[in-house]
């Protein structure tokens, strides 16, 4: 299940918007890499540009943690998108940082995660996007096999899908996310970025990302 603080997520919606990390597009859909059509795009790269928008996600990070861990060893991050941020959350927390590979290396010492985590370590993992889960739940799988307890997920933004809803459900994980797509297209309506018209379409995508597709 995601979590998320509301006062948060709105304030997070918002500074992702200004600063074009998610642009929305319900009459002009854009096509994700897996061939998808859909009418947002988000770029959570683009943060680490603005410095304010940084701090927000280390301070937001790091409370996530304080707020709903009683203890956390070693921040992880997924190879790439999640690196930096779980630097910045660890930085923040006075915490060890280390990062997971989506496969180990063909060379050297044929690592996965790069950095230390300790046997029986309680590890919280930190991811960019979520979608369906996949990868962090895979590199979640990686830590474990190391001998770790990886004790929940944070992430900055989820497009709350079932599919996603049933992946952390599975394999018993929390998430916690600084944002959501509920909330963000609600703050695109309010600020007058979308439409009602759109905003309906955009509601309606979320609930069959591949039959909306399929239409488009």
């Amino acid at each position: 299940m995601t979590v998320t603080n509301k006062e948060i997520a709105q304030q997070f919606a918002e500074r992702l918007l200004d600063i074009e990390a998610v642009s929305l597009s319900p009459d002009a859909p854009f096509t994700w890499a897996s061939g998808l059509h859909s009418p947002i795009y988000c770029d959570n790269r683009v943060t680490l540009s603005d410095p304010q928008i940084r701090d927000l996600i280390a301070s937001g990070l790091a409370e996530l943690v304080r707020a709903n861990f009683d203890q956390v060893d070693v921040v992880a991050g997924t190879a790439t998108a999640g690196i930096a941020h779980a630097a910045l959350a660890a930085d923040r927390l006075g915490a060890p940082m280390a990062y997971v590979r989506s496969a180990p290396k063909d060379h050297g010492r044929g690592n996965q995660i790069e950095g230390r985590i300790p046997d029986g370590s309680k590890v919280v993992m930190v991811e960019d996007l979520i979608s369906t889960g996949g990868s962090v739940l895979k590199a979640a799988q990686a830590v474990e096999r190391e001998g770790s307890t990886v004790v929940g997920v944070l992430a900055l933004f989820s497009y709350q899908l079932e599919k996603g809803h049933r992946a952390f459900e599975e394999a018993g994980l929390p998430l916690y996310t600084l944002s959501n797509y509920p909330t963000l297209i609600e703050v695109a309506a309010e600020s007058g970025r979308i439409t009602p018209e759109q905003l309906a379409t955009l509601q309606t995508w979320s609930s069959d990302p591949q039959a909306w597709s399929d239409a488009h």
